[in-house]
């Protein structure tokens, strides 16, 4: 497999195109071809304010899309991977009946139904075979709308993407649905190396029987193109008559979408907004299909030039790059299309045999690819509306760091109480609280303790100095958004400045946004580059129980029961099994995780640290026959790294504390350390928090979490 020489860029241009063929097609998902012609006309741009709906809203295209993917990178990056490990990551991230999935019950939703499968010990690809849940079910869509992560890590390997699409789908989808989803991932695969869309077919259909629904339906559309240009006819004659909803068992069947998505393709004439347009048009499941088609015309066509996204409406400054992938891994719920591309592109250079890119040195927000803006946003508040327009371009400075990508600041009519702020959300922003989609599962990314590093240059040509600090927006007791600044810096025209700023006690409140704040003169006018913002360095924070409700939804809820009654800071039930209340994110290390935890009438309660979803942490448990307990969970495996006897007692309290450090855990009661383990096979390097109940209710004190000391 050999890269192209835009590879990320492309990538990127298909990350693109699947959000914005989904956020457009959202709004009336499900809707017949006659009811939106008559509500909504043609659809040539987003509709969402006619329908009085947000933009930007949880998915599962999205979700399901960017969280298996992962399974490359938690089992190893191999292009062997197999539907085994791919069922397992199901298991880890989806949170039962609430994330990515919709849960429409055993024998209706397809997903659903296989998910319980896996729960219940069937592994894939048994978890999604006809034999299994039947040929209705198993022929459903959801395979083709999660297949496009699969074909961009393998650029110009069509075969390879088929396979990969084959081993994904396989954990849900049996039949047609396969053949589906290989279609669509090939045609993605070969889209990088050919931009021909009758070539990219051929590619396509040799990698499926010749004899299956899907190839049969291909070679109709393709014989019904060369007759006429007339898409709505073929619609009618092709999709209606021979191949509608009518003709498939089920409520949303991949055969008549997957023909869709090819009339949208074949009708298109090589340009997103027609291929959008006649898929979203055409109406049945109008986000999946949509978003296939926005991910194939996205890496065909890319950002620019004919054809392409970048001709047109502006379909990218309304999306900044936002996405929210909702999962058991809370810190990545709130990200953006462009930590999406990288992760893809970082699986495609090692299936490539490629090191990693990591664009300024592994900056969270770096701005190096054309439009990117990664969520940042000016401030709509009345104190600064109209004093900021924000533009990707190229830096213009005098020390150095001239022709950088950066996101470009452009401020004026700055006084003293006028500035110009821009931000990126870090957690759930107030528009997304109440949102319609799927369930949101989120935790902060960004924490008390940790340390915000932003890289910013001076215009040469402004005619003032530039002052400016860090902020950060933390809900407060009323669920508003509050403000919190570090400290100013000014630096004359031309010139570079790092600002620097250890994030202080938000007292338990997660911070919901991080910018920077630009003050001046009256009158000041100018550009300030922005050219990377980041931040390191392990959280120091306490988590009770607050007033208002957004620290409350800081927890990943994977619980039967989290509850608001009783004095203590937590209280919680599970009722069967084992369930987590999470907090934190990914890039938590070295630190000490500590609770005061009161088991009711429980089998089993416990702490985690470096949690990496439902199936992946170290946990200290209380466990029954007087036991206490260190283990590591790994998938389907729990080993125990140490235990001892320890008489405790329900309705008392006991001080639990974990400390890891490298491979080291360090578990304690009381205190008292009870087990000191080293783990040497696979160990978790990094991970949240949580709060672990099997069987039975506990609650909990506040729990505070610290870096380990030198």
């Amino acid at each position: 497999m050999s890269l192209p020489v835009d590879y990320a860029q492309r990538v990127y241009a298909g990350v693109l195109g699947k959000l914005i063929g989904v956020y457009l097609g959202r709004p009336f998902e499900g809707w017949s071809h006659a009811k939106i012609l008559a509500d909504l006309g043609e659809i040539n741009y987003y509709v969402h304010e006619k329908r009085g709906v947000p933009l930007i809203v949880t998915d599962d295209d999205i979700s399901g899309t960017f969280t298996f993917i992962r399974a490359l990178e938690d089992h190893g990056t191999s292009r062997w991977i197999t539907a085994g490990q791919i069922g397992q990551t199901w298991l880890n991230y989806i949170i039962e009946g609430r994330t990515i999935l919709w849960w429409g019950g055993l024998g209706v939703s397809t997903e659903h139904t296989a998910y319980l499968r896996l729960k219940h010990g069937i592994e894939a690809p048994r978890s999604g075979a006809m034999a299994t849940n039947s040929q209705v079910v198993a022929e459903q869509i959801g395979s083709q709308i999660f297949v496009d992560g699969w074909a961009m890590v393998a650029p110009g390997d069509p075969a390879l993407a088929a396979e990969l699409a084959r081993q994904a789908a396989s954990v849900s989808h049996d039949g047609e649905a396969i053949y589906g989803a290989q279609v669509v991932a090939a045609i993605e695969s070969q889209a990088f190396v050919e931009r021909d869309i009758g070539k990219l077919l051929d590619t396509a259909v040799c990698l499926i029987p010749r004899d299956c629904v899907i190839a049969r339906m291909i070679t109709d559309l393709r014989h019904e193109r060369e007759k006429h240009d007339d898409w709505r006819k073929a619609f009618g004659d092709v999709m209606q008559a021979r191949y509608g909803y009518d003709k498939f068992g089920g409520g949303c069947h991949m055969v008549p979408n997957h023909g869709v998505i090819m009339l949208a393709l074949l009708w298109g004439d090589d340009d997103f907004q027609k291929s959008l347009m006649i898929a979203n048009t055409c109406g049945w499941d109008t986000d999946c299909n949509s978003g296939n088609v926005g991910c194939i015309m996205g890496i065909k066509n890319g950002l620019s030039g004919p054809g392409s996204l970048g001709v047109g409406p502006d379909w990218r400054g309304p999306v900044a790059d936002r996405l929210y992938l909702p999962t058991a891994d809370g810190g990545s719920c709130v990200t953006d299309a462009v930590t999406q591309t990288y992760r893809l592109v970082n699986l495609g250079r090692a299936l490539g045999g490629e090191p990693v890119l990591s664009p300024k040195h592994g900056a969270r927000f770096h701005f190096s690819l054309p439009g990117l803006v990664q969520g940042f946003m000016p401030e709509d508040s009345a104190e600064v509306r109209g004093t900021t327009r924000i533009a990707n371009e190229l830096s213009g400075t005098s020390d150095g760091e001239s022709g950088e990508r950066c996101l470009a600041i452009h401020y004026e009519g700055l006084a003293a109480d006028r500035v110009s702020r821009v931000a990126t959300a870090t957690f759930v922003p107030p528009d997304a609280v109440k949102a319609g989609g799927y369930a949101m599962a989120a935790s902060p990314t960004l924490y008390s303790g940790q340390t915000i590093t932003a890289k910013l240059s001076a215009a040469a040509t402004n005619g003032q100095p530039v002052t400016a600090r860090l902020y950060v927006r933390p809900y407060d007791a009323h669920d508003a958004l509050a403000f919190a600044f570090g400290p100013e810096a000014t630096w004359s025209p031309g010139h570079t400045q790092e600002l620097t700023w250890r994030l202080p006690n938000m007292r338990g409140q997660p911070v919901a946004q991080v910018g920077v704040e630009i003050s001046g003169v009256n009158g000041a006018a100018g550009t300030a580059y922005l050219h990377a913002l980041t931040w390191s360095g392990e959280p120091e924070v306490i988590f009770h129980r607050t007033p208002g409700s957004m620290a409350r939804r800081a927890w990943v809820d994977a619980m039967s029961h989290f509850l608001e009654r009783g004095e203590a800071d937590f209280r919680f039930a599970q009722n069967e099994g084992r369930g987590l209340l999470i907090q934190g994110a990914r890039d938590w290390r070295d630190y000490s995780v500590a609770a005061t935890i009161r088991p009711h009438m429980v089998r089993a309660v416990g702490l985690a640290a470096r949690v990496q979803g439902l199936r992946r942490y170290y946990a200290l448990f209380l466990l029954p026959g007087n036991r206490a307990r260190l283990v590591k969970v790994y998938d389907d495996q729990e080993t125990t790294l140490g235990e001892t006897s320890l008489a405790w007692e329900l309705t008392k309290p006991y001080a639990l504390q974990l400390e890891v450090r490298d491979n080291r855990i360090v578990a304690l009661v009381d205190g008292r350390r009870i087990v000191d383990a080293v783990d040497d096979d696979r160990p978790l390097t990094s991970g949240g928090i949580a709060l672990v109940c099997e069987e039975g209710s506990a609650s909990a004190g506040a729990v505070s979490v610290a870096p380990l000391r030198a």
